[in-house]
């Protein structure tokens, strides 16, 4: 065996259909389109969603809702998270930083402290929003609030 006798194994190539080469190859005259209509036409490129002409689905359903282009999206952080890191590491202040560094959240994300939970660590917390019950919890317990911006 060298390079001049290599061949594909039998069975695993297949010759090309030449299509539209006249009528003796029997490919020839409509060259498998069939008869008229747009798919057998040059250049036909099917529309996205076209459905043979009956109306399409994205015109028979009704549109509802929107997005709101001023929404702000926060990353929840709840009140027994904020107790787990600080009974975990010795926290006093949890901050921006503290979150990032601990992987609850990425340094583009807002944060948003929700009120889940109960707080018994005297924290000064740090976040972009706080919920009210969250913002009392933290009072209660003897801590700080502070909002950023």
């Amino acid at each position: 065996m060298n390079l001049s006798n290599l061949k594909p194994a039998a069975g695993s190539t297949k010759t090309r259909k030449r299509i539209g080469r006249g009528p003796g190859s029997g490919l020839g005259g409509t060259s498998t389109r069939g008869h008229k209509g747009a798919k057998s036409r040059s250049g036909y490129s099917k529309k996205i969603g076209f459905e043979g002409g009956q109306m399409p689905i994205q015109r028979r359903l009704p549109k509802f809702g929107f997005k709101n282009i001023n929404r702000i999206e926060y990353k929840p952080i709840n009140l027994d998270v904020l107790q787990r890191m600080a009974e975990a590491s010795n926290l006093t202040k949890i901050d921006l930083q503290a979150l990032i560094d601990a992987g609850f959240v990425a340094k583009k994300h807002l944060v948003k402290i929700l009120g889940n939970g109960t707080l018994t660590a005297k924290l000064e917390v740090e976040a972009h929003a706080f919920s009210k019950s969250a913002e009392a919890a933290i009072t209660a317990a003897g801590g700080t609030v502070t909002k950023l911006k």
